[in-house]
């Protein structure tokens, strides 16, 4: 599944990603009497992915929320890098998205936070499908409202569909198998899938932001008619609990909660958004964003960096209680993150030189210097979830496998993948050794100490980074391929090029990482499928052009059962580790975040809330007056 509104804010750093695989099952019907207008269609308030849902038809609220949360106050929040954009139709493709922008949109369900792929109505009052998942209905409420007093109609989703597909790698990647979408009634869309069986897709249809069709085919202030085509920083239309009251570009945004907003007493609602204002002001450097924190210029920090965390947190707001540290585990999602190698270019097409620079890389000695011991190595693209392979395959897996044996490379059915393991000199120099003997084998050599390919062109790698902590883990790693003989360079560039060099693959090596949710599915095909390798934009910055990748992806998304799901996805995961696409970096278990103890939650938060910033907390004007006012 995708990553959600409320994910993206969660995250820290405006992170990244989650589409996930649904069974639906164990699913209450919506009243009869609303079945009734329809009779040939089964109406659920709720789908859900592995079987019974945990709140009823009629529920009042979800359990993990405080309903008598107190509405007000101002919450300051960090972003780091910069912002000229509040189109999210072309958010990744053109410009710097304002993440601020993806709140005043709703979507047609919303998931909840101590379930699994679980989702409830929101825009959508009800949904139906049947049993072979071959189309999806979703019935639209008839309060639903844009902030204009416009209501929400089935127009508005096929717009956005249609433009999103049209305008966004990702969605054109996500929804490619939904071909048809059609108004089925007076608030009734349907969407028609190419074909039955992907349990997955009427879920993700949920997950679609909505947009208003009036607005966008609109003219703006001056008169001028819109462009969803294009980067804007004229200020949406939206139908959320906020919307943007003001901006500086590039600085800061602030969101001001609607007062009317038309969905605050909807069950998945009630006990959320409850400050009146959020304020997102953006640093291009973590450090001065520390330093206003610090200040107290912003209430709260996402923290990801294990020397900042060790090292940088002795100012004495924090002795005196006033600030507060806190790591919250992380269990809805697990990730890669690594150097990832562009196998566009020549030098990187031959799977054995990315896997020398594996044994180049020497992990253990730079989390002792850099990161104070506090990481572990990542050794899955599904690193911290079920669907992490390990061992051999057996069973299941091993029957996925079993057809693609001429396909992937065998040490998928005879080696139990392991990253290099450095930390010494002794383990160093076998590593590098090795990575030699790798090298050699590719048909390249050394040369007056410089590594040459077989045409006995010298190697030279730019690893292109976009801010100091990336900077610091590359000038590590430098030395190392040094050894090898890669004249390696360190680049630092400002966002703005980063992210169209990013568009255009235009790099050797960068640090990428995905998030992977407990289920996947469509989105691994705009992560790795050959489809989306060539696409301005997508998340395939591997370039990944590989028929067995492809099948195996296939057989995720069609997967019949949660055990199908996981064997199907460790069985991907192998053959992602053997073609060695990435060097596997470093992960950790928590989300960092420190505070300025002017606020308070529901206790225990959602299992899947991650720090519940900002959704789930509010203003608390007891704690707030014992610190005084802000800075």
């Amino acid at each position: 599944m995708a990553i959600t509104r409320r994910q993206l804010l969660q995250g820290g750093a405006f992170a990244a990603a989650t589409p996930a695989f649904l069974t639906i099952a164990g699913i209450a019907e919506a009243p009869f009497a609303q079945a009734q207008s329809n009779p040939e269609l089964p109406w659920r308030h709720a789908l859900s992915l592995f079987g019974d849902i945990k709140y009823p038809d009629g529920f009042k609220r979800f359990d993990y929320v405080n309903p008598d949360a107190p509405k007000g106050g101002t919450a300051r929040m960090i972003s780091l890098g910069t912002f000229d954009n509040f189109n999210i139709a072309v958010m990744g493709v053109k410009g710097n998205i304002a993440p601020a922008a993806t709140m005043i949109y709703e979507t047609l369900m919303e998931r909840s936070l101590d379930e699994v792929a679980t989702e409830y109505g929101l825009l959508a009052e009800s949904v139906a499908h049947p049993d072979d998942f071959a189309w999806v209905v979703y019935r639209l409420r008839k309060e639903a409202r844009w902030h204009d007093g416009k209501p929400v109609t089935p127009e508005d989703v096929i717009f956005s569909i249609e433009t999103l597909k049209k305008q966004s790698p990702f969605y054109a990647s996500y929804y490619r198998h939904v071909v048809k979408v059609e108004k089925n009634g007076e608030r009734d869309v349907k969407f028609t899938f190419d074909g039955p069986g992907n349990r997955e897709l009427p879920t993700i249809v949920g997950e679609l932001p909505i947009l208003p069709k009036h607005w966008w085919e609109g003219s703006d202030g001056e008169g001028r008619k819109r462009d969803i085509s294009a980067t804007t920083l004229e200020k949406p239309l939206g139908s959320g609990a906020y919307r943007i009251k003001e901006f500086v570009a590039g600085r800061s945004v602030t969101m001001e909660r609607v007062k009317d907003y038309w969905g605050a007493n909807l069950p998945v609602q009630i006990g959320i958004n409850n400050f009146d204002e959020l304020r997102f002001e953006f640093f291009r450097d973590n450090l001065v964003a520390l330093e206003a924190f610090k200040a107290d210029q912003a209430d709260w920090i996402a923290e990801n960096s294990a020397k900042q965390w060790a090292t940088a947190y002795d100012f004495p707001a924090v002795s005196e209680k006033r600030v507060v540290r806190e790591e919250f585990p992380i269990n809805d999602s697990g990730r890669m993150q690594g150097f990832v190698f562009n196998t566009r270019r020549d030098q990187f097409k031959d799977a054995r030189v990315r896997r020398a620079f594996n044994y180049a890389f020497d992990f253990e000695e730079m989390n002792k210097q850099l990161f104070y011991g506090q990481y572990k190595r990542i050794n899955s693209y599904f690193d911290g979830t079920e669907l992490a392979s390990s061992g051999l395959p057996e069973g299941a897996e091993l029957q996925i496998l079993e057809p693609l044996r001429d396909k992937v490379p065998p040490e998928v059915f005879t080696t139990a993948y392991q990253n290099p393991v450095g930390g010494n000199p002794e383990n160093v120099r076998n590593n590098l050794r090795e990575a030699l003997r790798l090298l050699k084998e590719a048909g390249f050599e050394i040369k007056d100490k410089k590594l040459v390919d077989p045409a006995g062109k010298p190697i030279a790698v730019e690893i292109l980074v976009q801010d100091p902590s990336s900077e610091r883990i590359a000038l590590f790693y430098k030395p190392s391929l040094e050894r090898i003989g890669v004249t390696a360079s360190v680049r630092v560039v400002d966002d703005a090029q980063y992210q169209n060099r990013l568009r255009s693959f235009d790099f050797d090596v960068i640090i990428d990482q995905w998030g992977e949710s407990l289920s996947p599915g469509n989105e691994q095909r705009e992560y790795w499928g050959s489809q989306s390798a060539d696409q301005p934009g997508s998340r395939n910055t591997i370039g990944i052009k590989n028929p067995a990748v492809d099948a195996l992806i296939d057989r995720v998304i069609y997967a019949k059962d949660r055990a199908d799901l996981v064997a199907a996805t460790r069985a991907l995961d192998r053959v992602l580790l053997w073609n060695f696409y990435v060097v596997p970096q470093f992960t950790y278990p928590y989300a960092r975040y420190a505070r300025w103890d002017r606020f308070s939650h529901a206790e225990p938060l959602a299992k899947y809330s991650r720090s519940g910033l900002p959704t789930l907390w509010w203003y608390d004007a007891e704690k707030a007056a014992k610190l005084g006012k802000r800075s």
